[in-house]
């Protein structure tokens, strides 16, 4: 069991961050929260609120903000993770003297270093490798949502069983169920790649192309997306669950989600660059769908709707042309190229 008052350090102040920071106060437990930008950090300390990532939400005593990362990861037993895949290397890097080597470390982002193509806990690895506690948090949440405590659910997965106990029993309430896997992984291929799918789906209905193509785009969305985690060595029942179907539903149905959104608005005309600099929050697929792209290239994976949303997100391909041509590509066997299920 976890004791009931710990002192957790969570990297990143994001809207993720902050609502995960927020449950794990309401549990008993001290949060030192480090925020990137001084001024937001500032404003958080004044006013209890996080006003540019999550608004909304009063900020407990138990709560403290900090632009110090060093204070916020020094004498740590528990260490949460949430800050975007591009800069997660270079953050670790800069205080993996302070972490003390006993300590757990949770990530709870999502996506794939595009340089190495590297899931988040492979670069954690490479970073602090003198550190065998390593877990993943993943699945279909909303930031905002958990927050609010709608009930929802969630999947925590390690290596060993009982760490990935652990971080359930960190987590777990009654309105936020977590379950446990050790495919470890798999849930952080699911979690990253969804991302993708959403965008690929927000532009269908950007276009306005009805709910049957919304239903094809996400089946066979997870049909890739299995086909390359278990080309990595994930388990294919894996994608079957919280991080992987569970997670696909939401991010491409659910209006909150940033990555249908960036879809959505592309279907609709927009350009990417006007997109995303009116975003206060990073949709990470559009970083994701690079190294999806180069994996599915790398394993020699038919990943039709990977490679069309990439080409859109970096090639200017047109959208209603990208449609047209996902029509176009030879079917198959439904299941062919997923290792387990052939």
């Amino acid at each position: 069991m976890v004791n009931p008052s710990l002192a957790i350090g969570v990297i990143g102040a994001g809207s993720w961050g902050t609502a995960l920071s927020l449950l794990l106060a309401g549990k008993g437990h001290r949060v030192d929260l480090w925020v990137y930008e001084k001024d937001l950090c500032d404003a958080m300390n004044q006013e209890r609120e996080n006003r540019v990532y999550l608004p909304g939400f009063q900020l407990p005593d138990a709560i403290h903000p900090s632009h110090s990362l060093q204070e916020v990861v020094v004498n740590k037993k528990i260490i949460l993770v949430v800050v975007p895949t591009h800069v997660l290397r270079s953050t670790l890097n800069s205080v993996k003297a302070f972490i003390d080597p006993n300590c757990l470390i949770i990530n709870a982002s999502k996506g794939i270093e595009n340089e190495s193509l590297l899931p988040i806990h492979k670069v954690i690895e490479e970073t602090l490798p003198a550190f065998d506690s390593l877990a993943v948090l993943s699945g279909p949440t909303f930031a905002r949502e958990v927050a609010q405590e709608n009930p929802s659910a969630i999947v925590a997965a390690a290596h060993r069983q009982d760490t990935a106990e652990r971080v359930q029993a960190l987590f777990n309430t009654d309105k936020l169920k977590v379950f446990t896997s050790t495919d470890l992984l798999g849930v952080e291929i699911g979690g990253a790649l969804k991302n993708v799918i959403a965008i690929a789906t927000g532009i269908s209905d950007g276009l306005q192309l009805g709910f049957n193509t919304r239903a094809a785009l996400i089946n066979r969305g997870l049909v890739e997306i299995t086909r390359i985690g278990t080309a990595m060595g994930a388990r294919p029942e894996t994608f079957a669950g919280l991080s992987g179907m569970g997670d696909l539903v939401l991010t491409c149905t659910g209006d909150l989600s940033r990555n249908r959104t960036v879809g959505f608005k592309l279907g609709q005309g927009l350009k990417l660059n006007e997109i995303t600099a009116s975003m206060k929050m990073v949709a990470e697929g559009v970083r994701t769908v690079t190294a999806a792209y180069q994996l599915k290239n790398k394993f020699d994976i038919q990943a039709s709707i990977i490679e069309e949303t990439y080409r859109v997100l970096h090639e200017g391909k047109a959208p209603q042309t990208t449609m047209r041509d996902l029509m176009n590509v030879e079917t198959t066997s439904e299941f062919i190229g997923i290792k387990g299920l052939e």
